[in-house]
């Protein structure tokens, strides 16, 4: 197993993106996928792509970001993939929907953003859950949903 203990830089810095060219070139850019919900980690195990084994144990002014370069070496590297975070869109219909919304999210702990009157929540279980959570919220319509891409979030 292979201990990383912290981020070289970003690929898109000018002197790791050379190297990263020619490695690629060669294949020997190993990726490790990392879910939205994990790069704010400090610790954690798990496997590249390639099935190599890594303990990360970063300190604390790093974290895990699109592109991060782990491991730069003459025949190899290791860099960062986030994928796509998907958003579910909530929607109260008054004020009173809006806090016992607020209340549900808190309680539940869900990662959440707020944009405007819209409550968007970080999608890290099947979407059925969220909503069989909220219940009569949704399916009295005193809560509109929708699932949007990360891309699409203002």
């Amino acid at each position: 197993m292979r201990h990383i203990e912290r981020v070289l830089g970003s690929r898109a810095e000018v002197h790791l993106a050379e190297a990263l060219h020619t490695l690629e070139h060669k294949g020997a850019v190993d990726v490790l996928a990392v879910a939205p919900g994990d790069v704010s980690r400090r610790r954690m195990r798990v496997r590249t792509q390639s099935g190599e084994d890594l303990a990360i144990a970063l300190p604390r002014d790093q974290t895990l970001f699109d592109g991060a370069v782990l491991l730069l070496e003459a025949g190899r590297a290791i860099v960062v993939r986030v994928a796509t975070e998907r958003w579910l869109r909530l929607s109260p219909r008054s004020i009173a929907d809006a806090v016992e919304l607020g209340y549900h999210a808190g309680n539940l702990h869900w990662r959440v953003r707020f944009v405007g009157d819209i409550l968007l929540v970080a999608l890290e279980a099947p979407v059925d859950d969220y909503v069989a959570r909220l219940g009569s919220m949704v399916t009295e319509q005193r809560v509109a949903t929708a699932i949007i891409a990360d891309g699409d979030v203002p």
